[in-house]
C-alpha cells in the first residue's frame, strides 16, 4: 500500500495545553469523525471541518482524499488515545482494515476540525530520560522569580504539555513584587528585558530563530509561538530550549559548538508572551512537537538565599548564582 499522507493548518506549540487527557470534546469529534468515515459520509465529514478547513480543502479534494484513503487502509476499527498537544492537537493511535496509522486531530471551540493529519504509525524509539545528566548552570545572573515551576498543576501550568511538562517561566521582580517600573507601558520598562541569556553547559546550537519583532506589552504573538528561540544540544542529546529571545539579540548560529557560559542572546518579549521573560526547558529531541520534557535539575544555585545542589526550581522561587 502506498505511502498516505495528508496534513493541514496545525499550529503545534500552545503553551500551557492539556498532555494527559483525551478532552470530552475532542473525544466526540473522533467518534463522530469515525462514523462518518466508515459509512462514506464524506460530505458530512466535510461539514465537520471548520471554515479555514473547508477553505483549504474544498469537498471534492475532501472527498477525494478520504476516498483514496478508505481504499488504500480499509475502515477505521479502533481509535485509541495517545496524547494530547493541548488545543493544538490530540493524536490517536488508529488501527483501520489493513493498516495501522496515527491520526492527529485538532478541534476548535465549536466542536470543529481544524486540523488534520493522518500518516503511518511510528514507534519512538527516542530515550525519555526522567531528568538531566548534563551538569547545568543557571543560564541568567542576578536574581530571578520562578512564576511557573514545578511537577503539579498548581505549581506549573506547562506540566500539561507533554514537551514543556517540566518548563520555566523566569521574570524579574523588585522588592514589592512588580515586573516593571514606571508605567509597564515599554519592554524596557520591565526588569527582566535585555539581560543576558548564557550556556548553561556546552552543546551544539541545533535551531537559533531570529527576526521575530518584540510584542507590546499585554499583547501576545500566537503565531510565532516561541519567538526568537534557541535550542543547545548536550554531548548527552538533551535539548535545551531558551524561547522570547529579544528581537535582534541572537548571538549564536545553527550548527555553532558552544561552550558553557557563552551569551546567547538577551531575554525579550517576542512570541507567545505578554511580558518580557526567559521560557526555558528540556526535552528529549529538537522537534519541540513531538518531543518529551525532561526534568532539570541546575548543579549549585541559590534559592530564597540557601545554596542548594542538583535543585530544580518550583513556583515563587527566588533563584540565582
Amino acid at each position: 500500500m502506498r505511502t498516505i499522507l495528508y496534513a493541514l493548518l496545525f499550529v503545534l506549540l500552545t503553551y500551557g495545553a492539556s498532555a494527559q487527557s483525551e478532552g470530552e470534546s475532542v473525544k466526540r469529534v473522533a467518534l463522530s469523525f469515525q462514523a462518518k468515515y466508515n459509512r462514506g459520509s464524506y460530505d458530512s465529514l466535510f461539514n465537520s471541518l471548520n471554515a479555514a478547513m473547508q477553505q483549504a480543502l474544498p469537498l471534492p479534494k475532501a472527498t477525494a482524499f478520504f476516498t483514496s484513503l478508505k481504499q488504500g487502509a480499509g475502515k477505521i476499527k479502533t481509535m485509541t488515545f495517545a496524547k494530547s498537544q493541548g488545543s493544538a492537537y490530540t493524536r490517536y493511535i488508529t488501527q483501520f482494515e489493513r493498516a495501522l496509522m496515527t491520526v492527529d486531530l485538532a478541534v476548535d471551540q465549536d466542536e470543529k476540525i481544524a486540523g488534520l493529519m493522518v500518516s503511518p504509525y511510528k514507534i519512538d524509539t527516542t530515550p525519555r530520560p526522567v531528568r538531566n545528566t548534563s551538569l547545568l548552570t543557571f543560564p541568567l545572573k542576578g536574581s530571578w522569580h520562578i512564576t511557573w515551576g514545578g511537577d503539579t498543576k498548581e505549581q506549573n501550568y506547562h506540566v500539561e504539555s507533554e514537551s514543556q511538562k517540566n518548563a520555566f517561566d523566569i521574570l524579574k521582580r523588585d522588592e514589592a513584587g512588580k515586573t516593571y517600573r514606571g508605567s509597564g507601558k515599554l519592554n524596557t520598562d520591565y526588569y527582566a528585558f535585555g539581560q543576558e541569556i548564557s550556556a548553561p553547559c556546552d552543546g551544539e546550537v541545533v535551531l537559533a530563530v531570529n527576526g521575530v519583532k518584540d510584542n507590546t506589552p499585554g499583547e501576545m504573538n500566537s503565531f510565532d509561538v516561541g519567538g526568537n528561540t534557541v535550542i543547545l544540544k548536550t554531548k548527552k542529546n538533551e535539548y535545551l530550549v531558551f524561547c522570547h529571545l529579544k528581537h535582534g539579540s541572537m548571538l549564536v548560529k545553527e550548527g555553532q559548538q558552544i561552550k558553557k557560559g557563552q551569551l546567547l542572546g538577551q531575554v525579550g518579549n517576542s512570541g507567545h508572551s505578554s511580558e518580557a521573560h526567559l521560557h526555558f526547558h528540556l526535552q528529549n529531541q529538537e522537534n519541540m512537537n513531538t518531543a518529551t520534557g525532561i526534568k532539570c535539575f541546575f548543579d549549585q544555585l541559590m534559592v530564597n538565599g540557601i545554596m542548594k545542589s542538583d535543585y530544580s526550581p518550583v513556583r515563587n522561587d527566588q533563584v540565582g548564582q
